[in-house]
């Protein structure tokens, strides 16, 4: 029998939204009984990107606005013993505004 190793990265904008999403996923895995290790989820530096805009086109160059959007990632690594949990994973529902990858390898 070989072990079955999965990645799951979740990315969202919304910190809150990912907790969530992962608390979610670790309810479903806990429950299946062919998973023999669960790591994570593992929190990676949050990845900030700002932008300085100006206010008018043509006068004022000193006013600006600026924004900001940051994004936070997490990963979670599974080992089992079958193939079947990527078709649990696949069905899984996870919240509107987290986006998910999975990686399956040996």
């Amino acid at each position: 029998m070989s072990k079955e190793k999965i990645r799951i990265i979740l990315q969202s904008f919304n910190h809150l939204i990912l907790n969530e999403s992962c608390k979610k996923l670790l309810d479903v895995l806990t429950n299946e009984k062919s998973i023999t290790s669960i790591a994570g989820p593992i929190s990676f530096p949050t990845k900030k990107r700002s932008y300085c805009v100006l206010r008018s086109p043509h006068v004022n160059k000193d006013s600006r606005e600026q924004f900001e959007i940051r994004r936070y990632k997490k990963i979670i690594d599974i080992q089992s013993n079958s193939k079947e949990i990527v078709n649990t994973l696949l069905i899984l529902d996870l919240s509107p505004g987290v986006s998910s990858k999975l990686f399956s390898y040996k």
